[in-house]
């Protein structure tokens, strides 16, 4: 065999691992795994504090609040804190509306970046149980009930729900990325069954305080932070029935810009803690680090490398005939229009649309690592 069909056959089996494999092999493990495990003990009502990153929000603020103080938790155990870095528009004006209700603001001057406010208001807050949360995220009215019951399990140290998106238009649920996150929250829920799962949902995730450990300023807090406590002996589980709804961003250029910042954090984030990966020490999580994370960052290497092997074999047989065809077939879905398409094509063409946009943003992220480049601040999308 020759060297371009050994990469042929390893990108291949590089990507089929990371998207297929590594799924199958959770399917399998969890089988096994779920027979032995029982529920955490309901009803738990621990002291919670909901922090809710904010910079410059005008446009969503408000029905964020009004959304938060209709949760369905006790208003005596629940403490509300909005961290606004320095937000420049009415952002502050209208949280400080709604002090009366219980609502705090802690505003950081100097746009020191999200990671570097949570620093500053995590140990501030009040509550056992830190909820995390984004303006333009609405909670379900039990999210924060179903989130906190898992503490009761004294291992357990974060908790992830999941984000449903929605289509700014029509409010109705965005097909393709709406399927790529359910394709996470499966991973995220096979992994708990399993033992942790790795990271959680930014939008909607819950940590025992004692357990928060001050970030770098270009950390990815909603893996960072499940890092760190996995680092400390606890466990991670989603709990699927805390969820909220959030819009998805309007254009295709400003979801890729999105996943690059994403991708870039998470690659810097996985580089700092290398040392989860040693299987020696914390066993099967290692596994499922490099399988779920790394894996995932590696595969466009294995595209870029399966399409210039694939040409290179072309001529080699029908099987790399066939894998040409199929390549340009998937990659030409990817760049056409979808709106007079039928249902099933038209969601065929979708995914393979946020495939490739997914990859494209983390060879993009590589490429921003590679030059030093990081990202500490956010800018909401334009709504």
């Amino acid at each position: 065999m020759s060297i371009a069909a050994v990469l042929f056959w390893f990108s291949l089996s590089g990507i089929a691992y990371a998207y297929l494999g590594y799924p199958l092999i959770l399917k399998v493990w969890a089988f096994f795994a779920k027979r032995s495990q029982s529920d955490p003990v309901s009803g738990v009502l621990p002291k919670v504090t909901l922090i809710v990153s904010v910079f410059n929000e005008e446009q969503v603020i408000e029905e964020k609040i009004v959304n938060t103080l209709m949760l369905d938790y006790p208003r005596d155990l629940l403490e509300i804190v909005f961290v606004s870095d320095g937000s420049t528009d009415r952002t502050d004006e209208i949280i400080s509306r709604y002090a009366d209700c219980g609502v705090m603001l802690r505003r950081y001057e100097g746009r020191i970046g999200k990671t570097a406010c949570l620093n500053n208001a995590g140990p501030l807050a009040r509550g056992e149980i830190i909820v995390f949360s984004d303006a333009n995220s609405k909670y379900d009215q039990e999210a924060i009930r179903a989130l906190v019951w898992r503490f009761s399990e004294d291992r357990v140290g974060f908790v992830t729900g999941r984000t449903r998106y929605l289509s700014p238009e029509g409010k109705k649920k965005c097909e393709s990325v709406g399927s790529y996150t359910s394709f996470e929250s499966e991973i995220k829920r096979l992994e708990s069954l399993i033992g942790s799962c790795v990271g959680a949902d930014g939008a909607i995730f819950a940590i025992r305080k004692q357990l928060y450990r001050p970030l770098q300023c270009a950390d990815i807090n909603d893996l960072v932070i499940p890092l760190k406590i996995v680092a400390q002996g606890f466990r991670g589980k989603l709990e699927e029935t805390a969820f909220c709804f959030e819009e998805t961003v309007k254009t295709e250029m400003q979801e890729f810009h999105r996943q690059v910042r994403i991708m870039n954090r998470t690659i810097r984030a996985l580089v700092n803690h290398a040392f989860l990966l040693n299987p020696i020490r914390y066993g099967s999580f290692a596994f499922q680090l490099f399988s779920h994370k790394v894996s995932r960052l590696l595969v466009p290497f294995f595209l870029l490398a399966l399409v210039a092997t694939n040409l290179m074999l072309i001529l080699e047989g029908p099987i790399y005939l066939l894998a040409g065809f199929t390549q340009a077939s998937f990659y030409l879905m990817a760049m056409g229009g979808v709106g007079r398409c039928p249902g099933s094509i038209a969601r065929l063409m979708a995914l393979s649309r946020t495939f490739t946009m997914v990859n494209l943003a983390i060879l993009y992220a590589w490429l921003k690592y590679a030059k030093g480049e990081t990202y500490v601040t956010w800018m909401p999308a334009q709504r």
